[in-house]
């Protein structure tokens, strides 16, 4: 099942009791009241630089060069949008309601955007992948690598062309390893059974070590530097960069994309993380 599926039978027709959720979809549920709580267990994080992606032709060189731009989204309210509007904004001098935000999907939860945010849904049927190729879109975001740069299409290229250096940068700088998803549950299912949150955690913490044992062996994972990549990672991010739970680092990364979410027109307030988050004996 992808992502997108889930999040749409677990928000629109609550078909889960427990599911790995969009953490943007999550803020905008819980601010409009929707009966479901969550665990600090962040089953997705991902550095986002490398996944801007512009068209070839357009004479864009840095991020400000988007300003009155027309820039694709699946929909506007995905984390990986929520996330890179919001660097783009506070790093990069774009920003985000001097954009044209075209989107191909219906969102996952419905709101109301901003009169002043200029936002406008494509066509059924088209795509915004296409429509960056052919040149109806300057830019897109997207949350997986599209297609045309695995071909190597020479009518598309990343914005930061050296993605890598500045996600480490980004890191270096602030600290956040950008959270994606977080665990969701039906809050009549924690009014029930009341154990269920800490005994998530705990399954949780579990699986997460054994997953990082499995790694420490490189006949698991068919990379030929595995082992170097491995140990870079730790050398830059620590021992544990899915550390669960709401200690220092994980509060403010949630802090920062709350942060976002309201200054883009998602949710009307800051949402404390008390409101959020169930407690359990990781908090």
């Amino acid at each position: 099942m992808t992502s997108d599926i889930r999040h749409w039978r677990m928000i629109r027709n609550r078909e889960f009791d427990v599911a790995e959720l969009s953490m943007s979809s999550y803020l905008l549920a819980k601010f409009m009241a929707q009966a479901f709580v969550a665990i600090p267990v962040f089953l997705h994080r991902r550095f986002r630089h490398g996944f801007i992606f512009i068209n070839s032709h357009k004479g864009i060189q840095k991020p400000a060069d988007l300003i009155g731009r027309n820039v694709g989204l699946r929909n506007f309210q995905a984390t990986t949008n929520l996330w890179i509007r919001g660097i783009l904004e506070h790093d990069h001098q774009l920003p985000h309601r001097k954009v044209h935000w075209v989107t191909q999907d219906e969102e996952e939860v419905p709101f109301t955007a901003p009169k002043d945010l200029m936002l406008q849904r494509i066509q059924t049927g088209k795509k915004v992948e296409q429509m960056l190729v052919s040149g109806e879109l300057d830019a897109l975001i997207h949350p997986e690598v599209i297609q045309p740069i695995l071909d190597r299409d020479n009518r598309v290229k990343r914005l930061f062309e050296n993605y890598k250096e500045s996600e480490i940068d980004f890191y270096k700088r602030t600290g956040i390893f950008p959270i994606m998803h977080t665990t969701a549950i039906k809050q009549e299912i924690v009014d029930r059974y009341p154990w269920v949150p800490a005994s998530l955690m705990e399954a949780f913490e579990l699986a997460k070590e054994r997953a990082y044992q499995r790694m420490e062996n490189p006949r698991r994972v068919p990379l030929a530097w595995f082992r170097h990549a491995l140990e870079e990672q730790e050398d830059i991010l620590g021992r544990d960069p899915w550390v669960y739970g709401l200690g220092e680092a994980n509060r403010k990364n949630l802090a920062t994309l709350i942060q976002y979410s309201y200054e883009q027109g998602l949710i009307g307030r800051m949402l404390p993380l008390e409101e959020l988050f169930v407690a359990t004996s990781k908090d």
